[in-house]
């Protein structure tokens, strides 16, 4: 799993739909401090946790991982 990719989707996604760290993280039940370390790369969510991000976000799993994932913020 390439820890940049997954942090730089989950930043990119937060962002497109005005969501804080803190919001994501109480949403899925996790801390601030564990999706910071996810946008910086220093760490990778748990596999457990990646349907619930996923669904959070309406993206598949599989979006998560894509290296030139596309914008999401029209999508409907």
């Amino acid at each position: 799993m390439n820890a940049f990719i997954i942090g730089r989707n989950i930043k990119k996604l937060r962002d497109e739909r005005c969501v804080t760290q803190r919001q994501l993280a109480e949403s899925i039940g996790i801390s601030f401090q564990a999706v910071s370390k996810w946008e910086t790369g220093t760490t990778t969510p748990d596999v457990t946790i990646l349907p619930e991000i996923a669904r959070f976000f309406e993206v598949s799993i599989d979006d998560l991982f894509k290296p030139s994932m596309k914008a999401y913020r029209h999508k409907g």
